[in-house]
């Protein structure tokens, strides 16, 4: 067993009641830049508990020894040169002959690069990755939210005008650059607060979490007059345009429901666009 703790890479102690350090294996050693006999006596949350955690770390210790039970937790430690690592814990409440608790011991695991990996597939999965702004699947779960646990909001649902033409004319590649470029118009256009994200194909979709009648008006007329500007193309400058519909979102309505309600608006907008036009 002292074999094992002392050749782990897990980061192994044991604390007493109070927060200080009974045992530290050489890997706690190396992660604190601190050798066993200085950390010995040691409260542990002086040592290598990020501040902000310091009185969550507290109230588990005195928790698992008032009750026995400690339970599994994850959090920042700070190693000796200040660098910020995310450990999971396992921790066992030990107890003496009597069943009383006089310690705690603690395993480790330095989870850091685990949860960057994960944080980086998250956000790839809510990635469009042609235009590099939020995808249908991003766009819903912010939805869900802003009409599950909010006010409610509002939606623009922007289709592009003669964008098949130019895509059919000029290939693929041509069409790629223009989807990407409106994306950027499209995010620089908005707030801090909206979202802008590609629902699939030539549609994009601008979720903004105030209904404000007046300014989603102003931002419809804007998001015309920015698409509307010319695109580069191989031949010259490519013109397009762009039908919006404006749905706003009631709290307890599901997403497919506000979506479709944009949709229908925005069609009724292509088409009153479409009878306009000259023949």
């Amino acid at each position: 067993m002292r074999a094992f703790v002392e050749s782990t890479d897990a980061l192994v102690c044991i604390i007493d009641g109070a927060g200080h350090i009974l045992l530290a294996n050489r890997a706690l050693e190396r992660f604190t830049g601190r050798s066993v006999d200085d950390l010995q006596g040691e409260k542990f949350w002086e040592v290598y508990v990020a501040p902000e955690h310091v009185v969550l770390a507290q109230d588990a210790v005195e928790r698992a020894m008032a009750s026995g039970t400690a339970h599994p937790q994850e959090g920042d430690w700070l190693t000796g040169d200040g660098e910020r690592r995310r450990v999971a814990m396992r921790n066992t409440v030990l107890t003496d002959d009597d069943g009383l608790p006089y310690a705690l011991a603690c395993v480790g695991l330095d989870v850091t690069d685990d949860r960057r990996r994960e944080e980086l597939l998250h956000q790839r999965a809510q990635t469009d990755l042609l235009t590099g702004i939020a995808n249908r699947g991003a766009l819903f779960d912010a939805l869900h939210r802003r009409l599950e646990e909010g006010p409610g909001c509002a939606l623009l649902f922007c289709d592009l005008d003669q964008f098949k033409e130019v895509n059919d004319e000029h290939g693929h590649a041509v069409g790629d650059r223009i989807l990407a470029e409106v994306a950027a118009r499209l995010v620089a256009l908005t707030g801090p607060a909206d979202l802008v994200a590609r629902f699939g194909g030539d549609e994009f979709v601008i979720l903004c979490p105030t209904p404000d009648e007046a300014a989603l008006a102003d931002l419809v007329r804007r998001v015309a007059a920015e698409v509307g500007r010319p695109f580069p193309g191989p031949d010259g400058p490519l013109s397009l345009g762009v039908s919006v519909g404006v749905a706003i979102g009631r709290a307890g309505e599901s997403g497919d429901e506000l979506i479709g309600r944009a949709d229908r608006a925005m069609y009724g907008a292509k088409t009153h666009q479409r009878r306009r036009l000259p023949r």
